[in-house]
């Protein structure tokens, strides 16, 4: 239980459907005095003692369960990681990969708790090959992508109960007239170990800033930038070249170069990409039939981004996908969630990305 109005009515939900239900809420912040500002942050004070609220009004028990270290190791340090790397890291599904549906998951099973409910937005279907895990009802609302890295096993023991309901505002109503005080309490957004929203300025002080060059593809010394970490593929602001590229259009950050501190960047057509890979790849549920063969699915590469078609292969120990038309703006370190459908049929973290007019195409009927 997060301390938001979806996990409150999940859970409510839950005991209404007559489960033997304990709520449990992630401490995954050491800093005891870690406050929430408006809609930023989330696991803080003020949201385990809103979620304790709704669970004495359920009268349910209720548990703050410390993860703060797995949090740390698993998404934390990972997400500094990539960034050094020169990578994008997505920390929401390395949450939940690694912590609410890894950790919390393991500890239930161990005290003999069946499953694991959450306030998501999507659905669980019995397919012919075991249970499968699909967008939820309301599209604009769809959460179905940050859940792409769960696998059989963790669907097995998963719940969402609110996946059919029509819309966020039938949510509010209901836990209105339940008395929940979260009814209207805002969504959380931005990094939650990050909820000033100053994600740049706390990659300086974890990363370090070091000032280095900004050049064109052929390699020519444009500006200068305080810190490659504050910069993302398909960037177009706070560039601070000084004079107009040649044709007079703007330029785009292409490629973030680590090891040389360079930031490159270039016209928009050149951010366009007709392949992406990554060797970290995993099934939502059973692998699809001959997935070293070409097939149809689409592809999905930000949370809120619209689904594109695609194929997919797995070649060489990765998972291939070529859009049917490039993406733009896409950057090492996301991942990549594919459906067929409404239907996830897995994801991947991005390893490599092909310019589209290197990709070779691949065709099926």
């Amino acid at each position: 239980m997060s301390g938001g109005v979806d996990s409150a009515v999940a859970a409510a939900r839950a005991v209404d459907a007559g489960h033997d239900v304990v709520g449990v809420h992630l401490a995954l912040s050491r800093a005891g005095g870690t406050l929430r500002t408006g809609s930023r942050g989330c696991c803080t004070v003020e949201d385990a003692m809103d979620a304790r609220r709704v669970s004495d009004k359920l009268g349910i028990p209720f548990y703050v369960w410390d993860f703060s270290e797995r949090f740390r190791d698993d998404v934390i340090d990972d997400f500094l990681a990539e960034y050094r790397a020169g990578r994008t890291p997505n920390p929401c599904m390395r949450c939940n990969e690694k912590i609410k549906f890894a950790a919390l998951l393991e500890r239930a099973v161990e005290l003999g708790f069946d499953a694991i409910c959450t306030g998501h937005y999507a659905t669980l279907v019995d397919g012919e090959d075991g249970l499968e895990l699909h967008r939820s009802s309301e599209q604009a609302k769809d959460q179905s992508y940050v859940l792409g890295v769960l696998d059989a096993d963790q669907l097995r023991h998963t719940m969402f109960p609110l996946g059919t309901t029509p819309s966020k505002e039938l949510v509010r109503a209901e836990a209105a007239e339940r008395g929940f005080t979260v009814a209207k309490k805002p969504d959380s957004y931005d990094i939650c170990f990050i909820p000033d929203g100053d994600t740049r300025g706390y990659l300086a002080e974890k990363v370090g800033a070091r000032e280095g060059d900004i050049v064109d593809r052929s390699g020519e010394v444009l500006g200068t930038h305080e810190g490659a970490h504050a910069f993302t593929v398909g960037q177009r602001k706070g560039l601070k070249i000084g004079h107009p590229a040649p044709d007079g259009k703007p330029r785009f950050v292409l490629e973030v170069r680590p090891v040389s501190n360079e930031v490159v960047v270039g016209p928009k057509d050149a951010l366009l990409i007709g392949e992406i890979s990554g060797e970290r790849f995993s099934w939502a549920g059973a692998a699809p039939r001959d997935a070293d063969v070409p097939f149809a699915c689409d592809v999905q590469i930000r949370a809120h981004a619209d689904p594109v078609p695609a194929i997919a292969v797995v070649r060489d120990g990765n998972l291939v996908i070529t859009p049917t038309d490039p993406l733009s703006g896409v950057a090492t370190g996301q991942t990549a969630v594919i459906y067929r459908g409404t239907r996830v049929l897995g994801q991947c973290t991005i390893d490599r990305t092909t310019p589209a007019h290197a990709a070779d195409r691949v065709l099926v009927d």
